[in-house]
């Protein structure tokens, strides 16, 4: 754990906003892989890739939420089924949609964990951890820049 002067009230609360964002990002990365297996259609080989590329990033952005709560001295979760129960993101099971609609899910499900990221740095502003407001910081980058190249795709 790092040498924090947070009160435990303080780590629990950053944390179970880290274990929401956790969850997110785990249901997109598991929607991305999915979309990877099943895409077909015109983009066929960019989107295999670019899918690739995401859900790897994805997965490099699972390890470093669940090691922040980790820094904090707070327990994550780690199970589907923790997962499922507090993600704000949806999922349809046995529906694999075209190529373009599975880039505006993807679109969308980035929207919604970058607006989610920017209520979040508000709130670790004001426990005063700046450091999860950097760290949150620096994943909004990342979750527009795969937006935007998500959404490259779907100009005319």
């Amino acid at each position: 754990m790092a040498n924090t002067d947070f009160s435990v009230k303080t780590r629990k609360a950053v944390a179970a906003q880290l274990h929401i964002l956790l969850a997110n990002e785990y249901v997109l990365y598991t929607k991305t892989q999915k979309f990877h297996w099943n895409v077909t259609g015109k983009w066929f080989g960019s989107l295999h890739l670019l899918f690739e590329k995401h859900y790897q990033e994805l997965a490099a952005i699972i390890d470093g939420v669940a090691e922040r709560s980790l820094m904090l001295g707070i327990k994550t979760i780690a199970t589907l089924e923790e997962f499922l129960k507090i993600t704000t993101l949806t999922e349809e099971p046995g529906k694999n949609p075209t190529d373009t609609k599975m880039i505006e899910i993807l679109v969308m499900d980035h929207e919604t964990i970058i607006e989610t990221l920017r209520e979040d740095i508000d709130t670790a502003a004001k426990l005063g951890d700046m450091g999860t407001n950097n760290f949150l910081s620096d994943l909004i980058e990342k979750h527009e820049k795969m937006a935007w190249m998500l959404k490259a795709h779907l100009e005319k």
